[in-house]
């Protein structure tokens, strides 16, 4: 049987620890797996334009510089290589009507190329750059022999074509992207482009955060009209949406009624690095010490210095720091708690700083001066495992989420969890969870105290056993058949 041939959007992979970048690269490995599909990568920038790499003009170049090449492509991820004076201005050009040409290319009908990126010589860019804050090292070798496909205008600009597009009539016309030999293409969020014909949009669908809560976004009104519009673009285009879990799709299907029957529903699956383990809890000191977040809010580490050594007791949170998390009211259940009935409990938060943080880390630094509170970044999994492994509980108290990855490795690592009470929670979580409402201080308070009470072992090893079962649902020997399920049954147009 001939294999289905998938594109899949790596963009995501380069944004760090959260969510969609999770999920980007566990689901580009999982797919990898499946015997019915040969996968490929798309790389592209979110707001640089990059080099090209191996074109078809480039065929008749020695191998060297058919390198040299290569690695100028990877220099552009992150700055300008090295050029002469002519190329100098040729870019300096290009620069400036980028955006502008890529709008007229639209407007004339003609497909943006691609170039190809072959990994082989280039394995330590590869992983480390796309794949390993969240895989298993395991992976690497494998994926170090991929070719990787490569777009040179940034994901900005493709945006900005639809946008702009949008003025001259009723409905946003976004850049065709040349995918001319691909079965499917995989987004991880609504794609601003168009696919050459033979080729079925598939995109991710997380959340309807920015059209629904656009108040809790970053750059709000761009980033609304920029998820409204691709999505609309991509619904009108035929596109499929595998969405993350019924709550999103849900919320979906209330803003585009006539999208139901495009969608369906296949959980996030959880990395196997978040498992049970045995690790001395006199490791969790050592681990804040070294991953006390680097801000200059949090630069004196007079606060490290009243830490109990051998053992302390504590909450944890995992997520970035950004509105529809809420930190804050997670802050004030826990100084309820140490004001109440649990004077020495602690909080450990683990997390990048997102967008409209201030408030957050203003209520974090007296509390992290005394050596309360412990903000930190860039944990690792390995790490990350023994911080949910001896926390008294994993708090997710977000307003809004898809799926929350946080909760389900906490479960797979032996932690029992307590949550905000929201439809996504209820349906990801079931009763491996405590839940409270995300707007009170009381019942988070009441919620989170029942749990970490000093004679509720009973009550939290219950949940453990309930997180265990829960947490194996979103391993990837249980999500990939669903996968492979959608691919064998779906005929492509």
């Amino acid at each position: 049987m001939k294999k289905s041939k998938i594109l899949v959007d790596l963009k995501p992979a380069l944004d760090g620890f959260a969510g969609i970048p999770q999920e980007t690269r566990l689901l580009y490995t999982g797919l990898r797996r499946l015997d019915g599909l040969k996968t490929q990568g798309l790389i592209q920038h979110g707001g640089r334009r990059l080099r090209a790499a191996l074109e078809p003009k480039h065929a008749s170049l020695s191998e060297s510089k058919r390198i040299f090449q290569l690695s100028k492509f990877i220099v552009s991820l992150s700055e300008r290589p090295y050029s002469n004076n002519w190329e100098i201005a040729i870019e300096y050009i290009g620069k400036s009507i980028d955006a502008k040409l890529l709008g007229i290319w639209t407007t004339m009908g003609f497909s943006v190329k691609h170039s190809v990126f072959d990994a082989r010589l280039f394995s330590d860019f590869v992983w480390r750059t796309f794949f390993d804050k969240t895989l298993s090292a395991s992976e690497k070798d494998t994926i170090s022999l991929d070719d990787f496909i490569v777009v040179k205008p940034s994901r900005k600009h493709f945006h900005k074509v639809g946008l702009q597009s949008s003025s001259f009539g009723s409905f946003p016309r976004y850049p065709l992207l040349n995918t001319q030999g691909f079965d499917y293409f995989l987004a991880q969020t609504p794609f601003p482009g168009r696919l050459t014909a033979g080729t079925q949009m598939l995109v991710r669908y997380h959340d309807a955060v920015p059209i629904l809560m656009p108040h809790t976004v970053h750059n709000k009104a761009v980033h609304q009209a920029e998820h409204f519009q691709a999505l609309r673009s991509n619904i009108a285009s035929g596109a499929l949406f595998s969405c993350i879990s019924e709550a999103t799709r849900s919320n979906l299907i209330k803003i585009f009624p006539e999208v139901e029957k495009q969608t369906f529903v296949i959980h996030n699956m959880v990395s196997e690095e978040y498992h049970e383990t045995e690790s001395p809890r006199s490791l969790v000191s050592r681990l804040v010490r070294n991953r006390l977040a680097d801000i200059p809010e949090f630069k004196s580490k007079t606060g490290l210095d009243k830490l109990v050594i051998d053992d302390f007791e504590y909450l944890l949170m995992v997520s970035t720091i950004e509105p529809r998390k809420n930190h804050m009211l997670l802050v004030s259940a826990w100084e309820r708690l140490k004001y109440t009935t649990h004077p020495d409990l602690k909080l450990i938060v683990v997390g990048n700083l997102g967008w409209d943080h201030g408030p957050v880390i203003r209520a974090f630094k007296p509390w992290a001066e005394k050596g309360e509170l412990h903000y930190l970044q860039n944990v690792p999994s390995p790490e990350l495992r023994v911080l949910y492994q001896h926390a008294l509980a994993t708090i997710c108290p977000s307003l809004a989420e898809g799926f929350d990855y946080s909760g389900i490795e906490a479960m797979r690592c032996g932690c029992p969890v307590v949550s905000s009470d929201i439809a996504v929670h209820r349906e990801i979580y079931q009763d491996a969870s405590a839940f409270f409402n995300p707007y009170s201080v009381d019942d988070a308070a009441d919620k989170i105290g029942m749990v970490a009470a000093h004679d509720a072992k009973g009550a939290r090893d219950a949940m453990r056993a309930r997180g265990r079962t829960v947490g194996q649902l979103y391993a990837p020997a249980n999500i990939l058949p669903k996968w492979e399920e959608f691919f064998e049954g779906h005929q492509c147009r």
